[in-house]
């Protein structure tokens, strides 16, 4: 089955989205932002499950995500000792026969070597990733590396408040970055 399945850029025609993950890391709520931008729930809304890849600093921002759809989240370098015993620094959910693997602190990423043996060495389709607070879709392969950005604390001048989205059917998966 996994030969039949593909990731693709561009949502094809006719693609029926079955499953909608809401991607989302670097909250730092409330070091930074007092809480999560409105508009992160507006575009979340239909959502059924979301990914916090890291740097919530408390714990509330897990309860409020949690709200409107069930949340995977991993530990970050900004994470108090609170996040850190709740949440392991690497995680993975199954969404049909795609596995995503969530991580925060992304050294290995810079290297692109390290990067693809580690997401082949765990089988990754597609690995959600945090801490440069840029939203970014890169592909290597067949697997897809996608870091949702940050919605409270955009790196640079250039960059504006984002969040992901991965839409998902049994045979594709369409990443997209939605900046608000």
């Amino acid at each position: 089955m996994l030969g039949e399945q593909t990731l693709v850029a561009k949502e094809p025609k006719n693609f029926e989205v079955t499953r909608t993950i809401g991607l989302i890391s670097d909250t730092h709520v409330p070091k930074r932002v007092p809480c999560i931008p409105k508009r992160v729930f507006e575009i979340f809304e239909k959502v059924d499950y979301i990914i916090h890849a890291g740097d919530l600093v408390e714990l509330s921002v897990v309860d409020e995500l949690d709200q409107i759809a069930p949340v995977l989240a991993v530990s970050g370098n900004s994470d108090g000792i609170e996040v850190a015993n709740a949440f392991p620094k690497l995680n993975l959910m199954k969404v049909f026969d795609w596995k995503i693997g969530v991580m925060h602190d992304q050294n290995i990423l810079y290297d692109s070597d390290k990067l693809n043996g580690f997401a082949a060495e765990n089988g990754f389709d597609v690995v959600v990733y945090g801490h440069s607070h840029i939203a970014s879709i890169k592909w290597e392969g067949k697997i897809l590396f996608i870091n949702p950005g940050s919605p409270t604390d955009p790196a640079g001048t250039l960059s504006k408040p984002s969040v992901g989205l991965l839409k998902i059917t049994k045979q594709a998966i369409v990443p997209e970055i939605v900046e608000f």
